[in-house]
């Protein structure tokens, strides 16, 4: 018989906490799903890379926007944003990323979330 497996974020399995935001993960079967939520003024350069002693992130993320605007915006110079609604795909070249605007940016991370912030 296979098992149903239900989980929520509201009880995530791990919980990465830094300045401005956090990262959420649940692990279903061998896959983690992340969500991250970032406040106004949240940049991965700034609040996440010094932690880890890295410039940039160079995790490969796919994923969703849930709410809000961010960036990636990579070493080469190129910058996309993401809006509510966007699904992404972010390879694994050095970028940093921002929040853009005043609203909270909430997005969830089918791919590359076990890496994530570590």
């Amino acid at each position: 018989m296979i098992e149903v497996i239900l989980k929520r974020f509201d009880d995530p399995d791990d919980v990465t906490r830094f300045e401005k935001g956090v990262f959420e993960t649940v692990t279903v079967g061998d896959m983690t799903i992340g969500r991250a939520t970032y406040q106004p003024g949240w940049k991965w350069s700034k609040h996440v890379g010094p932690g880890l002693g890295e410039p940039f992130c160079s995790v490969e993320h796919v994923g969703m926007v849930v709410s809000g605007c961010a960036t990636a915006a990579f070493a080469d110079g190129r910058v996309t944003e993401m809006n509510a609604g966007d699904v992404f795909y972010i390879p694994p070249e050095p970028h940093d990323s921002w929040v853009v605007g005043d609203e909270p940016y909430v997005s969830l991370h089918f791919s590359g979330a076990g890496a994530y912030a570590r």
